[in-house]
Protein backbone atom coordinates (compact mmCIF):
# COMPACT_ATOMS: atom_id res chain seq x y z
CA UNK A 1 0.00 0.00 0.00
CA UNK A 2 3.01 2.59 0.42
CA UNK A 3 4.05 2.15 -3.01
CA UNK A 4 0.21 2.44 -4.20
CA UNK A 5 -0.10 5.64 -2.37
CA UNK A 6 3.72 6.99 -2.94
CA UNK A 7 2.61 6.59 -6.72
CA UNK A 8 -0.75 7.82 -6.78
CA UNK A 9 -1.49 11.08 -8.91
CA UNK A 10 -3.04 13.01 -6.06
CA UNK A 11 0.25 12.48 -3.82
CA UNK A 12 2.45 13.42 -7.08
CA UNK A 13 -0.18 16.55 -7.37
CA UNK A 14 0.75 18.12 -3.72
CA UNK A 15 4.67 17.27 -3.32
CA UNK A 16 4.60 18.98 -6.99
CA UNK A 17 3.24 22.36 -5.64
CA UNK A 18 4.73 22.11 -2.64
CA UNK A 19 8.12 21.96 -5.10
CA UNK A 20 6.94 25.06 -7.34
CA UNK A 21 5.91 27.11 -3.90
CA UNK A 22 9.77 26.38 -2.58
CA UNK A 23 11.56 27.37 -5.64
CA UNK A 24 9.35 30.56 -5.62
CA UNK A 25 9.97 31.04 -1.94
CA UNK A 26 13.97 30.99 -2.41
CA UNK A 27 14.46 32.79 -5.08
CA UNK A 28 12.60 35.48 -3.45
CA UNK A 29 13.31 35.45 0.29
CA UNK A 30 16.83 33.23 0.17
CA UNK A 31 19.18 35.78 -1.59
CA UNK A 32 18.28 34.50 -5.71
CA UNK A 33 18.98 30.56 -5.00
CA UNK A 34 16.72 28.07 -5.84
CA UNK A 35 16.26 25.26 -3.05
CA UNK A 36 15.08 22.22 -5.32
CA UNK A 37 15.92 23.06 -9.10
CA UNK A 38 19.77 22.52 -9.24
CA UNK A 39 20.10 23.37 -13.29
CA UNK A 40 18.97 27.14 -11.97
CA UNK A 41 21.61 27.25 -9.32
CA UNK A 42 24.31 25.83 -11.92
CA UNK A 43 23.71 28.62 -14.26
CA UNK A 44 23.44 31.30 -12.06
CA UNK A 45 26.59 29.85 -10.71
CA UNK A 46 28.36 30.05 -13.91
CA UNK A 47 26.65 33.86 -13.77
CA UNK A 48 28.11 34.60 -10.82
CA UNK A 49 31.77 33.20 -11.23
CA UNK A 50 31.97 34.87 -15.02
CA UNK A 51 31.40 38.23 -13.40
CA UNK A 52 33.87 37.51 -10.97
CA UNK A 53 31.76 37.34 -7.83
CA UNK A 54 33.28 34.50 -5.89
CA UNK A 55 30.99 34.91 -3.00
CA UNK A 56 27.65 35.11 -4.53
CA UNK A 57 28.70 31.84 -6.34
CA UNK A 58 29.06 29.80 -3.32
CA UNK A 59 25.83 30.12 -2.39
CA UNK A 60 24.54 28.36 -5.25
CA UNK A 61 27.49 25.77 -4.71
CA UNK A 62 26.16 24.54 -0.91
CA UNK A 63 22.54 23.63 -2.22
CA UNK A 64 23.92 21.72 -4.71
CA UNK A 65 26.18 19.47 -2.44
CA UNK A 66 23.25 19.47 -0.38
CA UNK A 67 22.09 17.52 -2.87
CA UNK A 68 23.95 15.44 -3.90
CA UNK A 69 24.54 14.11 -0.39
CA UNK A 70 20.68 13.94 -0.19
CA UNK A 71 19.94 11.64 -3.60
CA UNK A 72 23.04 9.68 -2.05
CA UNK A 73 21.39 8.56 1.35
CA UNK A 74 18.06 8.50 -0.60
CA UNK A 75 19.72 5.29 -2.81
CA UNK A 76 21.32 3.92 0.47
CA UNK A 77 17.43 3.81 1.87
CA UNK A 78 16.74 1.53 -0.92
CA UNK A 79 18.95 -1.12 -0.27
CA UNK A 80 17.81 -4.29 1.27
CA UNK A 81 20.05 -3.69 4.54
CA UNK A 82 19.12 -0.01 5.09
CA UNK A 83 15.21 -1.51 4.37
CA UNK A 84 15.28 -4.04 7.52
CA UNK A 85 15.95 -0.74 9.62
CA UNK A 86 13.87 1.76 8.22
CA UNK A 87 10.40 0.11 7.25
CA UNK A 88 8.59 3.03 5.55
CA UNK A 89 11.70 5.52 3.94
CA UNK A 90 8.88 7.51 2.01
CA UNK A 91 7.73 8.32 5.40
CA UNK A 92 10.73 8.88 6.71
CA UNK A 93 11.64 11.72 3.52
CA UNK A 94 8.10 13.25 4.09
CA UNK A 95 8.61 13.46 7.75
CA UNK A 96 11.97 14.70 7.53
CA UNK A 97 11.26 17.30 4.63
CA UNK A 98 8.01 18.71 7.17
CA UNK A 99 10.47 18.97 10.36
CA UNK A 100 12.72 21.10 7.93
CA UNK A 101 10.00 23.06 6.49
CA UNK A 102 8.46 23.89 9.96
CA UNK A 103 12.09 24.54 11.03
CA UNK A 104 12.87 27.10 8.63
CA UNK A 105 9.76 29.47 9.03
CA UNK A 106 11.77 29.93 12.58
CA UNK A 107 14.27 31.09 10.72
CA UNK A 108 14.50 35.22 10.58
CA UNK A 109 15.89 36.53 7.43
CA UNK A 110 18.71 38.08 9.08
CA UNK A 111 20.53 34.56 9.15
CA UNK A 112 22.68 33.34 6.66
CA UNK A 113 20.98 32.14 3.57
CA UNK A 114 22.95 28.66 3.44
CA UNK A 115 21.11 27.73 6.84
CA UNK A 116 17.41 27.46 4.94
CA UNK A 117 18.42 26.90 1.40
CA UNK A 118 21.25 23.43 2.44
CA UNK A 119 18.45 21.66 4.38
CA UNK A 120 15.54 22.24 1.68
CA UNK A 121 18.12 20.73 -0.91
CA UNK A 122 18.46 17.88 1.14
CA UNK A 123 15.02 16.78 1.96
CA UNK A 124 14.25 17.78 -1.66
CA UNK A 125 17.10 15.47 -3.00
CA UNK A 126 15.45 12.49 -0.36
CA UNK A 127 12.30 13.34 -2.44
CA UNK A 128 13.51 12.76 -5.55
CA UNK A 129 15.21 10.18 -4.97
CA UNK A 130 12.46 7.66 -3.17
CA UNK A 131 9.43 8.41 -5.05
CA UNK A 132 9.50 9.77 -9.26
CA UNK A 133 6.71 7.54 -10.57
CA UNK A 134 2.78 8.35 -11.35
CA UNK A 135 1.66 4.79 -12.03
CA UNK A 136 3.96 3.68 -14.62
CA UNK A 137 4.64 7.07 -15.82
CA UNK A 138 8.20 8.68 -14.81
CA UNK A 139 7.72 12.36 -13.15
CA UNK A 140 9.86 14.79 -11.52
CA UNK A 141 8.02 16.52 -8.66
CA UNK A 142 11.31 19.37 -8.03
CA UNK A 143 11.73 20.51 -11.56
CA UNK A 144 9.24 20.85 -14.67
CA UNK A 145 11.51 20.50 -17.89
CA UNK A 146 11.26 16.44 -18.21
CA UNK A 147 7.59 17.03 -17.20
CA UNK A 148 7.03 19.50 -19.79
CA UNK A 149 8.83 17.35 -22.34
CA UNK A 150 6.74 14.36 -22.18
CA UNK A 151 3.85 16.16 -21.59
CA UNK A 152 4.60 17.30 -25.34
CA UNK A 153 5.65 13.94 -26.36
CA UNK A 154 2.45 12.27 -25.26
CA UNK A 155 0.18 15.08 -26.71
CA UNK A 156 1.67 14.43 -30.22
CA UNK A 157 1.22 10.63 -29.92
CA UNK A 158 -1.92 11.11 -28.75
CA UNK A 159 -3.80 13.60 -30.86
CA UNK A 160 -1.82 13.32 -33.89
CA UNK A 161 -1.14 9.56 -33.53
CA UNK A 162 -4.78 8.90 -32.27
CA UNK A 163 -3.21 6.79 -29.45
CA UNK A 164 -6.09 6.83 -26.79
CA UNK A 165 -3.68 6.15 -24.07
CA UNK A 166 -1.40 8.62 -25.03
CA UNK A 167 -3.91 11.04 -24.62
CA UNK A 168 -4.70 9.99 -20.87
CA UNK A 169 -0.98 10.58 -20.31
CA UNK A 170 -1.24 13.70 -21.57
CA UNK A 171 -3.57 14.96 -18.88
CA UNK A 172 -1.75 13.12 -16.54
CA UNK A 173 1.37 14.90 -17.33
CA UNK A 174 -0.54 18.48 -17.76
CA UNK A 175 -1.52 18.53 -14.36
CA UNK A 176 1.64 18.09 -13.29
CA UNK A 177 3.27 20.41 -15.01
CA UNK A 178 0.23 23.25 -13.80
CA UNK A 179 0.65 22.29 -10.15
CA UNK A 180 3.95 22.80 -10.17
CA UNK A 181 3.53 26.09 -12.01
CA UNK A 182 0.58 27.08 -9.38
CA UNK A 183 2.85 26.01 -6.91
CA UNK A 184 5.17 28.76 -7.86
CA UNK A 185 2.14 31.34 -8.36
CA UNK A 186 1.45 30.99 -4.21
CA UNK A 187 4.86 30.58 -3.12
CA UNK A 188 5.69 34.33 -4.82
CA UNK A 189 2.37 35.68 -3.51
CA UNK A 190 2.88 34.01 0.04
CA UNK A 191 6.12 35.06 0.39
CA UNK A 192 5.85 38.44 -0.35
CA UNK A 193 2.66 38.62 1.99
CA UNK A 194 3.91 36.64 4.97
CA UNK A 195 7.34 36.33 4.37
CA UNK A 196 9.79 33.44 6.11
CA UNK A 197 6.79 31.71 7.81
CA UNK A 198 5.41 30.75 4.55
CA UNK A 199 7.50 27.39 4.64
CA UNK A 200 4.77 26.36 6.77
CA UNK A 201 2.24 26.26 3.79
CA UNK A 202 3.67 23.95 1.96
CA UNK A 203 4.72 21.61 5.18
CA UNK A 204 0.78 21.64 5.35
CA UNK A 205 0.66 20.09 1.94
CA UNK A 206 3.33 17.43 2.65
CA UNK A 207 1.59 16.51 6.34
CA UNK A 208 -1.83 15.74 4.10
CA UNK A 209 -0.02 13.52 1.61
CA UNK A 210 1.46 11.96 4.93
CA UNK A 211 -1.83 11.21 5.84
CA UNK A 212 -2.72 9.39 2.63
CA UNK A 213 -0.46 6.32 3.52
CA UNK A 214 -2.88 6.25 7.02
CA UNK A 215 -6.52 6.95 5.29
CA UNK A 216 -5.30 4.34 2.00
CA UNK A 217 -4.05 1.63 4.56
CA UNK A 218 -7.65 2.17 6.67
CA UNK A 219 -9.51 1.68 3.42
CA UNK A 220 -7.57 -1.60 2.57
CA UNK A 221 -8.19 -3.18 6.45
CA UNK A 222 -12.27 -2.56 5.50
CA UNK A 223 -12.13 -4.29 2.38
CA UNK A 224 -13.93 -7.23 2.18
CA UNK A 225 -11.26 -10.51 2.38
CA UNK A 226 -12.48 -11.23 -1.07
CA UNK A 227 -11.57 -8.02 -2.27
CA UNK A 228 -8.03 -7.94 -1.06
CA UNK A 229 -7.18 -11.03 -2.68
CA UNK A 230 -8.79 -9.99 -5.95
CA UNK A 231 -6.48 -6.30 -5.35
CA UNK A 232 -3.06 -8.61 -4.65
Amino acid sequence: MTTETSTSLRFALLLTIASGFLDAYTFISRGGVFANAQTGNVILMGIDLSEGHVRAALAHVWPILAFIVGVAIAHSLKSPRAKRVVNHPIRVAVVAQIAVLVGVGFVPSTVPDALVTVPIAFVAALQIGLFRTVGSLSYIAIATTGNLMRFTESAYAGFVGKDRESRKTTAVYGTIVGSFAAGAVIGAVCTRIIGHEATWIPASLLCCALVLFYVDEREVVRRPAHRRRVAR
